[in-house]
C-alpha cells in the first residue's frame, strides 16, 4: 500500500470518528477519537472471532505504520508550532523559571524516580529487568505531552497563570525529554561502551541548547519576512515553511527539532510580531490555518494510537506492571515537581494546590508510545510498550476527563 493510500484511510477513519464524536459523545476530541478507536477495535477483535478478514487487514495496515517516524520526525513540530504559536508569550515571560525548571530538572528527577521504583516493581513480579532499560522507560514516561495537554486545557478554565505553566512545561518538557531519552538509549545500546560526562553533555548541549538557537534564528527571518509584505497567503506559506523547512534542518545538524518549533512558534505569534508584522487578515488566515493543522493531525495521531492496541502482545504480567506504573508516574511526578514550586512559590504567585493539579493535568500521549516502539527487544521492547501504552489510555481517558471539574474544583476561588 503507498503512502497516500495510508493517508487516505487514516484522514477518512479521522473524519468519521471525529463526525462520530461531534454528534453523539460530545468529549473533548483527544479523548473522544481514543475512545472510539479503541471500541472500534475491540469490535473487530470480537467479528475476528467468526471471520477475522478484517482483523487481519487492519493488522496489515498497521504494521506498515512507522508510528515512531510519523510522529516523532513529521506530525510533532507542526503540532507545536501550533500550540507555542497560540500560547501567550507575555505570561510565559513572566512564569519562565518555574516551566525552565519543570521541564529539565522536573523530567530528570521523575526519570530516575520512576526508573527506580519500576525496577524493583518489576522484580517483585518476577520480571528480571536491568535498571538502565527502567531508567529508558523513565524518560520516556516522565514528559507530559503538549498534544493532550493543550486540547484538555481549552475547556479547564483553568487560571492564565496555572495554564500558562502546565502549557509551557508541557512544550519545552517534550524536547528535553526526547533528547533525555536518546541520551540514555545511547548508553544502554552500548552497555560495555565507556562513555565519558563530557560525550553526554555535549549532545544534551548540542540538542537542547542548539535546537533552542535554530529556533529563534527561524522566528527572526520569519517576522522579517512577514513583516516586508502584506500578502496573508504567501505569509500563511511562510509560516509553513518555516516548520518544514526548520525540521529537515535541525535533522540534518543533530539539533531537537521539538524545542526549534516551540521557539520559533512562540517568536511569531507572539503580539509584538503580530501587531507589527501581520495584518488582521494575515493574523486570522494564519491563527485558523494552524487551527486546522493542529485539530487534522490531532485526529489521526489518536486514531493511530487507538488501533496501534492490535499490535501490542498482551500478557497478564505486562498489563499488571503497566496498571502498577499509574500511581507510581503520578507520585513520581508530584514529588519531581515539589521542589521547584516550593522554590519559586516564594518569588512568583502561585495557584493553590499547584502540584496536585499539575499532576493530575500532566497527561502522556503520543510521544511516549513513539519513544517505546524505538526501543530494541534486548530492552524489553514488549513489555515496556504494553505498559506505556496503558498509562497513555488511562492518562488521557481517565485524567482527560476528570481534570476539568478537578481544576474547577481546586481553583474555585481563584481569579485569573
Amino acid at each position: 500500500m503507498d503512502y497516500y493510500s495510508i493517508a487516505t484511510i487514516l484522514v477518512v477513519l479521522s473524519a468519521l470518528f471525529g463526525y462520530i464524536n461531534v454528534k453523539f459523545l460530545k468529549l473533548p476530541i483527544t479523548i473522544g477519537l481514543m475512545v472510539i478507536t479503541i471500541v472500534f477495535t475491540v469490535v473487530l477483535v470480537g467479528i475476528a472471532q467468526f471471520d477475522d478478514t478484517l482483523l487481519i487487514q487492519e493488522r496489515e495496515f498497521i504494521a506498515m505504520i512507522d508510528f515512531e517516524t510519523v510522529l516523532l520526525d513529521i506530525m510533532l513540530s507542526f503540532l507545536l508550532f501550533a500550540g507555542a504559536l497560540h500560547t501567550n508569550f507575555n505570561q510565559l515571560k513572566v512564569q519562565r523559571g518555574p516551566i525552565l525548571a519543570f521541564a529539565t530538572l522536573g523530567v530528570l528527577v521523575s526519570t530516575f524516580l520512576v526508573g527506580i521504583a519500576m525496577f524493583y516493581v518489576l522484580k517483585l513480579m518476577g520480571l528480571d529487568v536491568d535498571f538502565i532499560y527502567c531508567l529508558l522507560f523513565g524518560a520516556l514516561i516522565s514528559p507530559t505531552d503538549p498534544i493532550a495537554v493543550l486540547g484538555i486545557l481549552k475547556k479547564a478554565g483553568a487560571p492564565k497563570k496555572l495554564e500558562t505553566k502546565i502549557v509551557g512545561e508541557s512544550l519545552f518538557n517534550d524536547g528535553v525529554g526526547v533528547v533525555v531519552f536518546l541520551t540514555i538509549f545511547a548508553i544502554a545500546a552500548k552497555p560495555d561502551a565507556a562513555i565519558e560526562f563530557t560525550d553526554i553533555a555535549t549532545l544534551f548541549g548540542q540538542e537542547v541548547i542548539g535546537g533552542i538557537i535554530l529556533g529563534l534564528f527561524l522566528g527572526w527571518v520569519t517576522y522579517r519576512l512577514m513583516r516586508s509584505i502584506d500578502n496573508y497567503e504567501i505569509e500563511v506559506i511562510l509560516t509553513l515553511a518555516t516548520v518544514m523547512g526548520g525540521t529537515m534542518l535541525a535533522h540534518k545538524f543533530h539539533l531537537s527539532a521539538p524545542l526549534a518549533m516551540v521557539t520559533a512558534g512562540l517568536i511569531v505569534g507572539n503580539d509584538t510580531v503580530r501587531n507589527s508584522a501581520m495584518s488582521e487578515t494575515t493574523e486570522l488566515y494564519v491563527d485558523k490555518f494552524w487551527e486546522l493543522i493542529d485539530v487534522l493531525l490531532n485526529t489521526i495521531l489518536f486514531v493511530m494510537i487507538g488501533m496501534e492496541m492490535l499490535i501490542l502482545t498482551l500478557e497478564g504480567k505486562f498489563i499488571y506492571a503497566g496498571l502498577l506504573a499509574i500511581p507510581i508516574i503520578l507520585l513520581c511526578r508530584y514529588m519531581s515537581l515539589w521542589l521547584p514550586i516550593k522554590f519559586f512559590s516564594k518569588r512568583l504567585d502561585f495557584v493553590p494546590k499547584t502540584n496536585l493539579i499539575m499532576t493530575w493535568g500532566g497527561l502522556r500521549g503520543g510521544i511516549s508510545i513513539a519513544l517505546a516502539l524505538s526501543l530494541t527487544k534486548d530492552m524489553h521492547r514488549e513489555l515496556f510498550l504494553v505498559i506505556t501504552y496503558v498509562v497513555v489510555v488511562v492518562s488521557i481517558v481517565g485524567q482527560g476527563l476528570t481534570v476539568e471539574p478537578f481544576i474547577k474544583r481546586l481553583t474555585r476561588s481563584t481569579k485569573n
